[in-house]
């Protein structure tokens, strides 16, 4: 092989080193970088509301706070509740001496007025017998007109129904209360007793205890604050409760699904990858 010849080898062996060279750079340039997704990072959040109206009298935590669950967060004051409960009682009582009064039945004294008029309403039937007697015996000798003798037994008759109505009274007020009284006034006990139960869980419900433990991460009224039903109060964050979220185009939905797991980098907590899996998913 002349020099020319060699010179000629030279520059193909070149150009054929040249062409794989670019083709090697190019296939590592224009190798697609890994798709990468950015989400966001949530957490349980418990809104702390208040259940009765009144104003916020103590506030016992601080925005950054970690308090437990069943811990006590805040007192609010609500004298209506207070009045609630005098109300309540006051009924109660009402309800009770009503229900004492039906299973007592009448008073003694009560009794012994209805048995001395059952007692003259008896003598008032003797004493008109006897006359009806003699107005008889009169009017079968022809003595006395049938005028004078039907007023007589009339006279008769109506002492003998005020005597039954003086006893009926008098066993009226042995028997007592009718059973059906006595359940109504039984009723109204419990009724008042429910009103009490009621209000006790008002004035329970005065202090905002913690759902859960967590972090108090917002305090929206401040102390001395009024506050409505179901106004929010605070929130708190529960981080062990924690979960991803990520947006993903339709086109790199291939391959995922509830349960397939990825690698997730958060960078506030440097370059360490973790392994996350997929919970849930929505169109």
């Amino acid at each position: 092989m002349n020099k020319t010849e060699k010179s000629i080898a030279v520059g193909i062996i070149a150009i054929i080193a040249l062409v794989a060279l670019v083709a090697v750079i190019g296939a590592v340039a224009l190798k697609p970088e890994p798709e990468l997704l950015c989400g966001e990072v949530g957490a349980r959040e418990y809104r702390v509301a208040n259940k009765v109206p009144g104003r916020i009298e103590e506030v016992y935590v601080a925005e950054g706070d970690m308090v437990s669950e069943g811990d006590t967060l805040a007192y609010v004051y609500s004298p209506e509740v207070s009045a609630k409960m005098e109300q309540a009682k006051a009924a109660r009582s009402a309800a009770s001496a009503q229900s004492m009064k039906a299973q007592n039945g009448a008073r003694e004294q009560q009794i012994a007025a209805a048995y001395e008029m059952w007692q003259k309403a008896q003598v008032g039937v003797n004493i008109a017998k006897k006359s009806f007697d003699r107005v008889q015996s009169l009017y079968e000798k022809k003595v006395i007109s049938a005028q004078k003798h039907d007023e007589a037994e009339a006279q008769y008759q109506a002492a003998i129904a005020t005597a039954n109505a003086a006893k009926s009274q008098y066993d009226l007020a042995c028997a007592g209360a009718q059973e059906e009284d006595k359940l109504a006034a039984n009723a109204l006990v419990a009724k008042a007793n429910g009103a009490i139960m009621e209000v006790n869980s008002y004035i329970n419900e005065r202090y905002l205890i913690a759902p859960a433990s967590g972090e108090v991460t917002d305090i929206f009224p401040n102390k001395g604050d009024l506050v409505g039903t179901g106004t929010p109060v605070m929130n708190i964050l529960d981080m062990g409760d924690v979960w991803l979220t990520f947006s993903v185009r339709e086109d790199l939905l291939k391959g995922l699904a509830v349960g397939t797991e990825v690698q997730v980098q958060i960078p506030a907590l440097g370059e360490q990858t973790y392994s996350a899996k997929g919970t849930y998913m929505k169109a």
